[in-house]
């Protein structure tokens, strides 16, 4: 048996627990849907442990709880907490709910509140219009020392399974505050980049609110363990050199940001990991097809199948009505857009080619929010071509369904794209995708070449970022859309694709079995 799966107390009230197969995971997030969302990351963390229950895992979940959980089902198990930090100890609470399985099984999703209205009774989960919270790096910090918590009290981890920055510093305090504590000296810690644009970068000076050694911000050391980052202070960087092991959510994004081009500074870090025996590694996220299924979305006017195509064009008849378009759209390429409003998403390539686009007898529907740069575009193309342009400033889930329903493209032109679920969504919903070739957008479509005619095409793919590359990818979609045998097989290859969670719940496990195993070489830090 793996040393990780050994019996530990879970606490006074706890028993003693029997012995078993598979290591016990506590994922630790800012997000899960639907208690906190601003991304996927939410839709992540609400999928993925329940496809791990349904291979026998107990997995647990350790978030905030915001202001949008404060209804949530949960009740107190841990009343009063005090976590001492240097600027002052920080009082909290954790509450437990059991998350429902869609089919009962071995295994169970436990989801674990931090309950500390102080640093998360907030209205936003990481500011507000004028900015970041200033104590971002307390109310994450604390994120971390309370999942230890969890773990000691009241769910003993084999792995801790940490999502992003916001979770990056809990592998540091494991290694440098918890000593030779019986409880964690087996356990083993993964963590998942997400999106390496976002690392958690504070002002040096707010190290030493943190309660960890200074040994850890020693300038000029790599992925061995330094949150040092040009003079400043970096989770993501104390989590990838404390980590025992690190990935991410497509095996393309994993390669990608290891270059200066996607590194985002980080890329010698993760570089070296591999250097020293341990790359980093991508698994391929998944889709919920509970939810994301036109056979049974409550949210379209018409549902449809691979089978029966008909109520798809009654969703894009409804769509054009929803979104003020006229019924003459009906005989034109609908193109869709649902995203995140931010650089990251290439929408300066749409300001490039739209124009040009619209020329061509198009019509486009967006919905989405975020940077009033991106925002501003989307409302100037509305007024330019308000007869060609649907636009919904915001975020409105059904609405999200029926614009993948609707629309006959699908644009993701990102600039750079760790996972992506929408193309993936777009498969599914028969709405061919145009991509930039990246990250886990070059993953998941195949190109289907010249007139839409290759026989494993599922979508269109551009590699030049550039809006002349975008506009002649749309252009190559169109002309496939105008020819109906040819458009109604590439519908048919995009709705016969598999990305379940059920692929990428057997690869973390083969993952988390390694883990468990693995002897620590950093074990002494």
């Amino acid at each position: 048996m793996a040393p990780s799966a050994a019996p530990r107390s879970a606490g006074k009230n706890r028993g003693r627990e029997l012995p078993r197969s598979r290591p016990r995971v506590l994922m630790v997030s800012s997000e899960v849907s639907p208690w906190a969302k601003s991304g996927g990351l939410a839709d992540v963390l609400s999928a993925l442990p329940v496809a791990l229950a349904g291979i026998g895992y107990q997995v647990g979940v350790v978030v905030p709880r915001f202001l949008s959980a404060a209804d949530a089902p949960a009740r107190r198990v841990v009343s009063s907490l005090r976590v001492p930090f240097p600027s002052g100890d920080q009082e909290i609470g954790i509450s437990e709910m059991a998350v429902p399985l869609p089919a009962p099984g071995a295994g169970s999703v436990t989801l674990f509140f931090v309950d500390a209205p102080q640093l998360y009774g907030r209205p936003g989960l990481y500011g507000e219009t004028s900015g970041d919270y200033g104590d971002n790096h307390i109310r994450f910090a604390v994120l971390c020392r309370a999942a230890l918590e969890v773990s000691r009290r009241l769910f003993p981890a084999d792995i801790f399974h940490c999502h992003d920055w916001q979770a990056a510093l809990l592998p540091v305090y494991l290694r440098t505050r918890t000593g030779v504590d019986p409880h964690f000296l087996a356990a083993r810690t993964l963590l998942t980049i997400h999106n390496l644009g976002y690392q958690g970068r504070f002002d040096s000076r707010q190290f030493g609110d943190l309660g960890l050694p200074a040994s850890v911000f020693q300038p000029g050391l790599s992925s061995t363990g330094s949150l040092e980052f040009w003079g400043g202070l970096n989770f993501l960087k104390g989590g990838i050199g404390f980590a025992d092991a690190v990935n991410t959510v497509s095996p393309a994004y994993a390669k990608e940001i290891q270059t200066p081009e996607f590194g985002f500074g980080l890329d010698g870090v993760l570089r070296q990991r591999g250097a020293e025996g341990s790359p980093v590694t991508g698994i391929l996220n998944g889709v919920d097809y509970t939810r994301w299924n036109p056979e049974t979305d409550s949210s379209l006017p018409a549902r449809y199948s691979l089978s029966d195509l008909a109520g798809k064009r009654d969703c894009k008849r409804a769509l054009l009505a929803e979104l003020g378009l006229p019924e003459k759209a009906m005989e034109r390429p609908l193109l869709g857009i649902v995203s995140r409003f931010a650089t990251q998403k290439g929408f300066d390539l749409l300001g490039e080619a739209a124009r040009e686009l619209f020329r061509d007898d198009v019509y486009l529907v967006a919905l989405g929010n975020g940077e009033p740069v991106w925002e501003d575009l989307f409302r100037q193309l509305q007024r330019e071509f308000p007869d060609r342009v649907g636009l919904r400033i915001g975020y409105d889930d059904p609405l999200a369904h029926r614009i993948e329903a609707g629309s006959d493209i699908f644009l993701m032109p990102s600039r750079y794209e760790p996972c992506g679920l929408n193309q993936i969504y777009s498969l599914r919903y028969g709405t061919i995708p145009v991509v930039r070739a990246t990250g886990g957008l070059d993953d998941t479509i195949a190109d289907a070449g010249p007139g839409g005619k290759s026989p494993g095409g599922t979508g269109f793919k551009f590699a030049d970022y550039n809006g002349k590359a975008l506009l002649e990818t749309v252009r190559r979609a169109c002309r496939a859309w105008e020819d109906r045998k040819v458009w109604t097989a590439l519908i048919s290859r995009a709705m016969r694709q598999e990305f379940s969670w059920a692929v990428a719940a057997q690869q973390y496990s083969l993952l988390y079995c390694s883990l468990a195993s693995r002897e620590h070489p950093g074990d002494s830090k």
